[in-house]
């Protein structure tokens, strides 16, 4: 099988199911901005040497690629009949499981934190603003065609994962958060 197929030259794509869209369409941009979070967060966990954070990494670019098959494949029988997986409230508690788990070892915030310290915890902050992203396009998305609210409630909750992830490296390389201070301050 050739990577290329030519059939997207002109601008549409085909949905599984064998629907064509515009390459700029809704579902599409959505899908596409989950496949960017998912290579973000790949890049964060490569730069990681954290092995829980590598592994909970790996869990979560499974789970994201499963919410871009459930948006690429916007009929739900099909997605049934195909065994295209679909979130469920499950992997949603398992985002909150971990984050319950990680703040355990962070100290409380008392400022904002501006995205920095360790180039890894940067990087997972990068993974989490490309995740928000992805977010605003489900939500858009969401105005015009049906999503499943497990795919917005997972989205959701994993830049606050993402988040949890960037301050538990700083801290266990020894790097305080970069606190935001304002012009007074």
């Amino acid at each position: 099988m050739k990577i290329y197929t030519r059939r997207g030259d002109a601008g549409e794509t085909d949905l599984f199911g064998g629907s064509r869209v515009a390459k700029d369409a809704l579902r599409v941009d959505a899908y596409g901005a989950v496949d960017e979070a998912n290579a973000a967060l790949g890049i964060a966990a490569a730069a990681s040497d954290q092995e829980d954070l590598q592994r909970i990494a790996r869990e979560v670019q499974a789970r994201l690629f499963d919410l871009g098959g459930t948006l690429a494949t916007p009929d739900a029988e099909r997605r049934a009949k195909s065994g295209v997986p679909e979130l469920v409230s499950d992997d949603v508690e398992a985002l909150e499981g971990y984050i319950d788990g990680l703040e355990s070892e962070l100290p409380p915030l008392r400022r904002f934190v501006l995205p920095g310290g360790t180039l890894t915890a940067a990087a997972f902050h990068g993974a989490r603003t490309v995740c928000r992203r992805a977010e605003r396009r489900l939500v858009s998305l969401s105005r015009e065609e049906s999503v499943d609210p497990a795919c917005l409630r997972y989205i959701n909750r994993l830049s606050d994962l993402l988040f949890v992830m960037a301050r538990v490296e700083n801290r266990r390389a020894g790097i305080a958060d970069v606190e935001w201070k304002g012009r007074d301050q």
